[in-house]
């Protein structure tokens, strides 16, 4: 595994300076974010539409909480979780799924893990992290994933996510793009 990005993670923390992990960001993180960020773009096409500015990309409105995950050389992987509500494709397949009320989710987002990085399980990690605050909060996670990103629809499946709905979003280039709608299994 080689990972390309400087920011180090405390390996006294884990005991194995190779052991994946996973942190709350801080700001100094959003650089090294942005370098993974942009060689998953390049690799596998996400963000499908690359942002202007990808470190306010990183910081979405209604954000709760963000973490990186890493080993001991760096930062490899990201998640954020914000306040989902009308509006968002996966709050309201859950609404509709499971009867909820779709403000009283939360919506796992800009996951993901540089290629570099990948097969460590960090990916795992940081849905996991997402999913234990989003409950602490008292909230059901939800996301949605562009259907054709077959890696991330298998890895929220394998981790038994339900997947509520399917949905066409026109965004900003005016581009239609078919996205499924998941949420987290009972916990």
């Amino acid at each position: 595994m080689t990972v390309r990005h400087a920011v180090c993670f405390d390996a006294a923390m884990t005991g194995n300076p190779l052991a994946p992990r996973v942190r709350r960001r801080r700001d100094a993180d959003l650089d090294g974010c942005a370098r993974a960020l942009r060689a998953v773009h390049e690799h596998d096409g996400y963000p499908v539409e690359w942002p202007a500015d990808p470190v306010a990309w990183l910081r979405p409105p209604q954000l709760l909480a963000a973490w990186v995950a890493g080993t001991g050389t760096g930062v490899a992987g990201h998640a954020a979780l914000t306040r989902g509500g009308p509006g968002d494709a996966a709050a309201e397949a859950w609404g509709a799924y499971g009867g909820a009320d779709p403000a009283a989710t939360a919506l796992v987002g800009r996951l993901f893990v540089d290629p570099a990085a990948r097969g460590a399980g960090l990916g795992a990690l940081l849905l996991d992290q997402a999913v234990r605050e989003a409950r602490r909060v008292g909230l059901h996670p939800v996301l949605d994933v562009v259907s054709t990103d077959t890696a991330a629809v298998a890895l929220y499946e394998r981790l038994g996510w339900i997947r509520t709905a399917s949905a066409d979003q026109v965004w900003g280039s005016g581009r239609t793009v078919t996205v499924r709608c998941y949420a987290a299994p009972a916990g």
